[in-house]
């Protein structure tokens, strides 16, 4: 598994209850957390080397947007 962190334009804690049951579909409960005190709004994910992709399928669906702020050893 590695690391891979997304800006995003996730708010507030409704925001990530949204966002919850499509981020826990696409990497797995207890693998993913947003960081609502940084002004980025810093979305961490502990996955599989190819799941940038799915996360920003899985937030687009969600109503929300990702980048990868950095890329995967």
């Amino acid at each position: 598994m590695s690391e891979v962190k997304f800006k995003t334009n996730i708010k507030c804690s409704a925001c990530v209850a949204t966002v919850t049951p499509f981020l826990n579909k696409a990497v797995g409960e207890d693998h993913w957390q947003v960081d609502l005190q940084s002004p980025e709004r810093i979305l961490t994910v502990q996955a599989e080397n190819d799941s940038a992709d799915r996360v920003k399928q899985a937030l687009q669906e969600a109503g929300y947007k990702g980048e990868p702020i950095n890329q995967p050893l």
